[in-house]
């Protein structure tokens, strides 16, 4: 990871917008020009008077991803000190979360088919060392590739990816989609 950070090509930050800045620092960085993600889904909520209202929140608070280089990243946040690093401890330094492109990308293909029957977890609400590596081959997720597992609460096995903080499970996928991926040995 370190030596992914030494280079200045871009590359796939987990930030944090604390206080419920996510849609702020999103039009930061839409008016930066910067590809990103926040992970939404729509809720319905009751209001102060009894009325039903459709809201679009993001999935994990505070949580969003952008896709550029480190020194762009840093000129960004010279703009938007409240936009932080997503970290993980690495020989007892903090070090910011870089998400590799290929399990980015697998993320985004599964949140923006906004299908109700996804399910959000935290990881560890799952233990994806007991599930199987797999690949979904035609249909609505069609080159996603996860763990298939049971998930608490579901009638049927799904398709798992995780990232940062964060997975998510795929609607029940028929097992002709699904191709297990064999292991280089």
């Amino acid at each position: 990871m370190e030596n992914t950070l030494e280079t200045n090509l871009p590359m796939w930050f987990a930030l944090s917008a604390p206080y419920r800045n996510e849609f702020k620092a999103q039009r930061l960085l839409n008016d930066a020009g910067v590809e990103n993600f926040l992970p939404l889904s729509v809720k319905i909520t009751t209001d102060n008077r009894g009325k039903k209202v459709r809201k679009v929140l993001p999935i994990v608070s505070n949580l969003l991803f952008a896709y550029t280089t480190r020194d762009n990243m840093k000129q960004i946040k010279l703009r938007a000190p409240f936009l932080q690093y997503r970290t993980h401890k690495v020989n007892g330094r903090n070090v910011p979360i870089i998400v590799p492109d290929s399990q980015m990308r697998q993320f985004m293909a599964i949140c923006n088919t906004n299908s109700e029957k996804l399910i959000y977890l935290r990881p560890e609400e799952i233990n994806l060392s007991q599930g199987t590596p797999v690949r979904v081959v035609g249909g609505l997720f069609d080159g996603v590739q996860g763990i298939f597992i049971k998930v608490k609460g579901a009638r049927a096995k799904r398709v798992v990816v995780q990232i940062d903080g964060i997975a998510v499970a795929t609607a029940e996928i028929e097992p002709q989609y699904i191709e297990i991926i064999k292991e280089n040995k």
